[in-house]
Parts: C-alpha cells; structure tokens; sequence
C-alpha cells in the first residue's frame, strides 16, 4: 500500500478529526479558476494546491509578456491599450494549441477579470454620480437600455441570437472591451462563443478608437457649450481612457463633465450585470443553485458604497486604477490567445453590425440628450 492510500481520511486512527467531504462552498468562484483545478482529482489533502498552482504558471507567464509588448506598443505609438492587447493575443493564437497554457489563460480571461471589474469600485462614489443631477442621470440609464436594445434588436434581425446583442450592445453602452468581457462572463461560453466574444472586442475597440478622434470635432463643428460636449463625449465613447482622453482635447469643463458622465455608465455595469443575469436563463447545463447575483457584482457595488462613505486616500483610488487597467488588459490578451481562429474567420462582416448599429444609436441619444440637458 503506498503512502498516499495509508494516510488516507478513510483510514485515520479514531480520535483524530476528519474533514468531511462536501461539495466547495460558493465563496470558492472568488478564486474562479484556481479553485476548479484545484477540485481536481490530484493526490490527498491541500497537497492538491500546490500542483494546481504551478499548473496556471506557464499560461499566466505567456499572457504577462504578451500584456507587456502590448503595453510597450501603446505607450511608444499612442495607440488603445486594449486593442493593443487584444492583436498581441490574436498573434499569439497559435500558442493556444499547448495545453499546458490552457489553466493559465483560461484563470486569466476570467477571475483576473473579475477582480478587475470589483477595482473599478475604488473609482466610483455615488456623491459623483449625484453631481449630474436626476434628469442627466436618468438619460445616461435610458441611453444605456435603448442602445443595447439597438445592438440586440439588429443582432436578432441578422440571427445572430439574443445574447450576441446584449454583449454587443452593452459593450458599446457602457465602457467598451471592459464591459464585453463581463458581459459574457455573465451570459457563459455556451451562449457566447470566444469567436463571437473576439469579434466584438475588435470591433467596439476600433469603434473607440474612432470616437476619440472624431467626435470631438463634430461636438465643435454642431456648436455644443462646454458641459454639453463633455455629456456627448462622456456618454457616448466607449472606452474610459479614450472618454476622458477626448475631453479633455477640448478643455478642462468638457473633460470634468465628460469623467462624470463616463464613470456613471461604468458604475451602472453592476446593476446591468445583474439585469442581464436575472432575465437571461440559467446557462444550458450549467450547474443549478449558486448566489442569483455574481460574487463579482455583489463586490463591486460593495467598493463603490465604501469609496462613498469614506474619503479614501488618493494613492487608493491611483492604485486600483492601475491595477484594474493590469488585470483588464491581461484578460483581454488571454482572450485573443484563447479564440477559435477558424470560428471567428467564419464570423463575417454581419457580425460586425450590432456594434456599428449601436455605437451609432449611442451617438445620436448622447447628442440628442446633450441639446435637451444643457
């Protein structure tokens, strides 16, 4: 008989207390992926934790100097750092054949992301929020359901399926590739594939991209005051740098009102989360029970009423800035890394179309919401 089998639960002296077998409790998703590995038959004991963490090393190794050369590449070309991030992992596609990595990206594309999006509660006070007033507030929330409605309603229209519109229009009506990656975090792999998943990361980050150049012009060439092209901007560019980036080209009022307006659509990703959570069915064979609200949401919302409560030291608040930015950029490099060449190929230009249907609609609200406010 071997070691192992010797000091085996089943056969302890009486006296000596035994763990007992259950299954892991639900506050093991806060550790995602590590912990599946580790609920894996691999030897006796917490002797288990050790091999699953080496097994994540290689793929988190790989998605590190990926997420570098992509940070390198923005920093020296002034280039979108997470599209950045999202062409480094495209080029490394190929790696995705080594199974070794698959522990690694597969905990990078998803519980990294997850801490990423509970950070952002460091960036967000609900006192900022009631800075914009009631009537500014409920047109960032109507902007936010009608664009997503926009991106399902042209997704259905394609057949593309529901799910491929909430993801494609709530990236666009909230913070771009953060938001994609959280959205289908929330809908599950079986509704949204890591093709379709990749396709509206390319597109929405392009589609910011765009923004952030163009419509600080149109928001000059239609005359707007300053509040009113921060509102434009802030509530209709999808990325958060990009939003900010893009008022602030236009002066310190347009930048202010343009954070503000920004930071509030990020702050209502949670409620739209838990939204998306509760209308969408449970997951074709996903496990049953579980909290109806993901750990990640809860955690958020509980970090923005914190950041609210109490005047938390800058360093914080800058700390978890870069740190989100970190962790979101390395999900995003383990999604390109992760992606179906050959299914996302198969995607085709239709599929682009949700997200160019919606970021239009966005513009259009954000202007028409922009003239009625200001």
């Amino acid at each position: 008989m071997s070691s192992a089998m010797a000091h085996h639960p089943d056969t302890q002296p009486p006296g000596r207390p035994v763990p007992a077998a259950r299954p892991m409790p639900a506050a093991a998703d806060l550790f995602g992926d590590l912990l599946e590995v580790d609920a894996r038959p691999a030897g006796g004991g917490a002797g288990r934790l050790r091999p699953a963490l080496f097994a994540l090393l290689p793929g988190l190794g790989v998605t590190a100097l990926a997420g570098a050369a992509a940070a390198w590449l923005a920093d020296h070309y002034a280039a979108p750092l997470m599209l950045m991030g999202l062409l480094i992992g495209l080029a490394f596609n190929f790696l995705n054949a080594d199974q070794r990595l698959h522990e690694g990206l597969g905990f990078a594309s998803k519980t990294l992301l997850r801490w990423g999006i509970v950070l952002v509660g460091f960036q967000v006070t609900l006192w900022e929020i009631a800075d914009l007033g009631w009537p500014s507030f409920v047109a960032i929330a109507l902007i936010i359901l009608l664009v997503m409605a926009a991106g399902t309603l042209v997704a259905r229209a394609l057949g593309l399926g529901l799910a491929f519109g909430l993801l494609a229009g709530g990236s666009v009506a909230i913070c771009g590739a953060s938001a994609a990656l959280a959205l289908a975090t929330a809908l599950g792999e079986k509704r949204v594939n890591q093709a379709q998943l990749t396709l509206v990361l390319v597109t929405v980050s392009a589609a910011s991209a765009l923004a952030m150049s163009l419509y600080p012009i149109l928001a000059t060439s239609l005359g707007l005051g300053r509040e009113a092209a921060g509102f434009l901007i802030g509530a209709s560019i999808h990325d958060v740098a990009q939003a900010l980036g893009a008022g602030y080209s236009l002066g310190e009022v347009e930048g202010q009102t343009a954070a503000i307006v920004k930071l509030t659509r990020v702050a209502l990703l949670a409620p739209t989360l838990l939204l998306v959570t509760l209308a969408v069915p449970r997951e074709p064979g996903g496990a049953g029970g579980g909290a109806p609200v993901p750990w990640f949401i809860a955690a958020f919302l509980g970090l923005t009423a914190l950041n609210s409560a109490i005047t938390l030291p800058a360093e914080v608040a800058l700390i978890a800035k870069r740190a989100t930015t970190i962790l979101l950029l390395l999900a995003v490099v383990a999604t390109g890394i992760r992606s179906p060449m050959h299914l996302l190929l198969q995607q085709g230009w239709r599929a682009s179309m949700p997200v160019v249907a919606a970021t239009a609609v966005s513009f259009l609200l954000a202007l028409a919401a922009a003239e009625m406010l200001f």
